[in-house]
């Protein structure tokens, strides 16, 4: 099959591509600026897995997240595509002051109403080589002494494995009619607080930094600094809201996937030190005035 994936070369739709391509499929990989439905012609399926975590000039939420997806579905539809899948956020949902969380769900609102055979997976965190989790993770610990955690009382997680959840999505844009018109939650098969996630992450990379509880707050004002001086930030605002809430269950509810497609990677030793970059602290090039030189 020859399936399109919006935001390709990003993190989730690279392995997903590559998911694809070693199952012999056609996996078309959508990145900026291309034209969709030129790209979508002859496609059994779009995966839509285009999205952001902080707003940067023209990037914001609103374009991204709510405009892109609108010309996803208008160029699917003109191209003659019937399926789409998306990946959402796990805590989606309209309402809840945070224009990350708002905007997501209404891009699965769009998806939903597309007249489509949709699919829309909630993920939580997830994780792998090349992610932001493990990699900020990592440069962090052999950057800093001190590492602050995600306000006084730590919440709790369900990491999931970036190669479970491209199985999913393959799943979905081959037609396994068990997922059609339905949205699911996407969680790995362990539950643990956020503060015992990153100090098993340290643990594999051999550091040992001093970890401070630090109000929200505080956080939030980390995030705006990280935002404005890193090309990716080690977190972002929506990010310690996300962090704050705790992310083992959505919202609204979602369905459960089939046995058989459910996340089975568990957050340990061998996961995470195969998703670790190369040791080493942030340099220059993490720096927005450096990047590119």
């Amino acid at each position: 099959m020859k399936i399109a994936i919006t935001g390709g070369t990003g993190f989730v739709g690279r392995h997903l591509a590559a998911k694809l391509g070693a199952a012999a499929h056609e996996p078309v990989v959508i990145g900026r600026g291309v034209d969709l439905r030129a790209a979508f012609a002859g496609c059994d399926a779009v995966v839509h897995c285009a999205g952001i975590n902080r707003e940067i000039g023209s990037q914001t939420y609103e374009a991204v997240h709510v405009d892109y997806t609108k010309r996803v579905v208008d160029a699917a539809r003109s191209a003659g595509v019937h399926r789409i899948a998306m990946l959402s956020f796990l805590r989606a949902r309209p309402d809840c002051g945070s224009g990350y969380h708002e905007s997501k769900w209404a891009a699965e609102e769009i998806v939903r109403r597309s007249g489509l055979d949709w699919t829309i997976f909630k993920a939580g965190v997830i994780y792998g080589r090349g992610d932001h989790m493990l990699d900020h993770l990592s440069h962090a610990f052999h950057t800093f002494p001190i590492f602050g955690l995600v306000g006084i009382r730590s919440r709790p997680v369900r990491p999931v494995a970036v190669d479970d959840v491209a199985r999913v999505l393959a799943a979905a844009a081959i037609g396994d009619r068990r997922l059609s018109r339905r949205t699911f939650a996407v969680l790995g098969p362990e539950e643990l607080l956020l503060s015992d996630a990153v100090r098993r992450v340290a643990a594999v990379t051999g550091r040992r930094p001093l970890f401070v509880p630090l109000p929200i707050v505080v956080q939030r004002g980390v995030a705006a600094l990280a935002e404005a001086v890193m090309t990716v930030p080690l977190v972002s605002r929506a990010q310690v809201r996300i962090l704050a809430e705790g992310i083992v269950e959505p919202l609204p509810a979602a369905d459960v996937l089939p046995v058989a497609l459910l996340p089975t990677t568990r957050f340990d030793e061998a996961s995470i030190r195969a998703g670790l970059p190369a040791p080493g602290p942030f340099g220059p090039r993490d720096l927005r005035w450096c990047a590119g030189r």
